[in-house]
């Protein structure tokens, strides 16, 4: 009677398992078998390579992910920008944030945030950084649209509450999303 018992609960337990499986793969952010995925390659006015952004199609939204180096250490704002055109120096060609539900900016913001408002950038001392961030609601095609997007480093930190950009200073590199 034991076993039987114990066999009964393992099969309940597997059963639960794979129901637990099955949800999960619905969950926001999770990869998305055959999804689309985006680069930028983020460089200065200069021209010098400065890193590289990966957006890639995941369960409800997109995944956006940074991987910077050679940038000047500290906290600096990280935002997709509107227009896909990276031109120097001051990089205004890229436009204003990617904005497609007209929110204000920010994630403190009580009426934020724009889509394109992504967490700061923390930058080491080596001049290196990482950022992983997933938008619920973003979509490739709103990314790679007919006049595309780009991805921006600013200067300073993003306040994260002040509209439109945070108090986050001047564009210190760019990169224009394509399709890979």
């Amino acid at each position: 009677m034991r076993m039987v018992l114990i066999g009964t609960t393992a099969l309940a337990m597997l059963a639960l398992g794979a129901c637990k499986e099955k949800d999960k793969a619905l969950e926001t952010g999770t990869p998305v078998a055959g999804g689309a995925h985006a680069v930028a390659t983020l460089r200065t006015a200069a021209g010098v390579d400065v890193g590289r952004v990966t957006a890639s199609e995941v369960a409800g939204g997109l995944r956006f992910t940074i991987d910077a180096k050679g940038m000047p250490p500290g906290t600096h704002g990280a935002h997709v920008h509107t227009t896909g055109l990276c031109e120097g120096p001051d990089f205004a060609s890229a436009g204003g944030h990617w904005n497609p539900t007209g929110m204000k900016h920010g994630s403190m913001n009580p009426q934020g945030p724009h889509e394109g408002d992504l967490p700061n950038l923390i930058i080491g001392t080596d001049g290196r950084g990482t950022l992983g961030i997933t938008i619920p609601g973003a979509t490739m095609a709103g990314l790679l649209d007919t006049d595309g997007s780009a991805m921006m480093v600013h200067a300073a930190a993003d306040d994260l509450m002040t509209d439109p950009s945070g108090n986050s200073g001047a564009r210190i590199a760019c990169g224009v999303f394509g399709a890979s």
